[in-house]
């Protein structure tokens, strides 16, 4: 399983190459999987604040990013 700190670099990269904002404070959650899938990290920058947001949601064991979005204003 990668660690939390590479799912967030991996994420802040994603952002990069897409033109989007990576701002903190940063928010990830580790979620175990169900019924024999991977565990996920899910991470959202400026969390807990209004207005711009990255979301991503990243497979814990092998750094794939399995969903992405992101909120401009």
């Amino acid at each position: 399983m990668i660690p939390k700190e590479a799912a967030i670099a991996i994420a802040r990269k994603r952002a990069a190459d897409n033109g989007w904002a990576f701002g903190e404070p940063v928010d990830i959650v580790h979620r175990r999987a169900w019924m024999g899938g991977n565990d996920r990290y899910e991470i959202e920058t400026n969390a807990g604040k209004r207005g711009t947001k990255a979301r991503f949601i990243i497979d814990a064991e092998t750094g794939m990013v399995l969903s992405e979005g992101y909120i401009p204003r």
